[in-house]
């Protein structure tokens, strides 16, 4: 068993880690580390959780023997000096996206974890959307041939934008690059098409990011000005064609004070896929593709595979290296737009 202490107690805690650890057998959470000033914010959802030990000491979860990973889900800027610490500390360290805010700072937490001995992952968990799993199997089946064309959308319509600032790519583009990242590796070449749209130099609402892998491409893809349903997932093979619909997403959903609940039902059938191909005898065949639940435990899964050194971890430091040059370079052509 593993014990695990958690730094932050917001919506990615709350929602996003403890229901998909606390009925495990192999994981025991003891500590929820929040500063002084931070109580306020979510101290009704303290009570829903008798079992864990609130502190404002950071010393006093480092210090603890029994603690064997410190989960970072505090604010981006603080991802990096929590990780050096927990790493320095000789705990194995789960840090939220995005793990650094440069390529740079992330090799270094990431010699320094190598240095001790330690397993220092992000928690890329939208490896495991569903959405992004029925891709993946249908990718797996072979049913649509050679993959030629692969589009991610995840799109709002927003009148002001997402952000009046830089964040929506490091917010969420850093999970749909990471999608395509690991299930067709390392691009050949990149192409970056990023816009500040409603606030000129200062924000990032648009960007279609173009990666190549021979002849085929993929791309990602967010809007702040898409006002009618577009796929969620388009793939197109030589033999064949999927589509997803769009993502319900998760910033409309009114939240509950409570203890979080997680579903393991299937999707409604309104979000299952199409799959349109030719088979072997020249039939033209069409199938619903069932959408199941989001399985965010495969990053625990990994993590604590990789600590017992039974298996590499799912998330490869090149990878996220990779993905954060990326998003590095999209963001100085966001910035480059003449402010008004």
């Amino acid at each position: 068993m593993i014990t695990v202490a958690y730094v932050g107690f917001g919506v990615s805690v709350r929602e996003y880690h403890i229901p998909y650890v606390e009925n495990r057998e192999d994981v025991r959470v003891k500590y929820v580390y929040r500063r002084q000033e931070d109580i306020a914010q979510f101290a009704e959802y303290e009570p829903f959780y008798p079992e864990i030990t609130f502190t404002t000491d950071f010393q006093e979860v480092l210090q603890d023997q029994t603690v064997d990973l410190v989960v970072v889900a505090a604010p981006d800027q603080f991802h990096v000096s929590y990780a050096k610490e927990i790493l320095n500390a000789g705990k194995h360290a789960l840090i939220e996206k995005p793990f650094a805010p440069t390529a740079e700072e992330a090799r270094q937490v990431f010699a320094l974890a190598k240095e001790k001995g330690l397993v220092c992952m992000p928690n890329q968990n939208r490896r495991f959307d569903a959405d992004f799993l029925a891709v993946r199997q249908v990718l797996e089946s072979g049913k649509l041939g050679q993959p030629v064309r692969l589009e991610s959308h995840y799109d709002y319509f927003k009148t002001h934008g997402w952000y009046d600032h830089l964040g929506t790519l490091y917010n969420l583009g850093v999970h749909t690059v990471d999608q395509v990242i690991s299930l067709w590796g390392m691009p050949d070449q990149i192409h970056l098409d990023v816009r500040s749209i409603h606030h000129p130099g200062v924000g990032d609402d648009y960007y279609d990011l173009e990666f190549w892998y021979g002849n085929a491409k993929a791309s990602v893809n967010t809007s702040m000005c898409v006002l009618i349903d577009y796929p969620r997932f388009t793939v197109h093979g030589t033999r064949g064609s999927f589509t997803l619909p769009p993502v319900i997403h998760n910033s409309g959903k009114k939240k509950v004070v409570g203890r979080h609940q997680i579903s393991t039902q299937p999707a409604p059938e309104d979000r299952w896929g199409t799959l349109v191909y030719i088979n072997e005898a020249g039939e033209k065949i069409t199938e619903k593709v069932p959408v199941g639940c989001a399985h965010y435990e495969r990053i625990y899964d990994s993590i604590i595979d990789a600590i017992s050194g039974k298996a590499e971890k799912c998330v490869m430091d090149e990878e996220v290296v990779r993905v954060l040059e990326i998003l590095q370079e999209a963001t100085r052509i966001a910035k480059s737009h003449e402010k008004v």
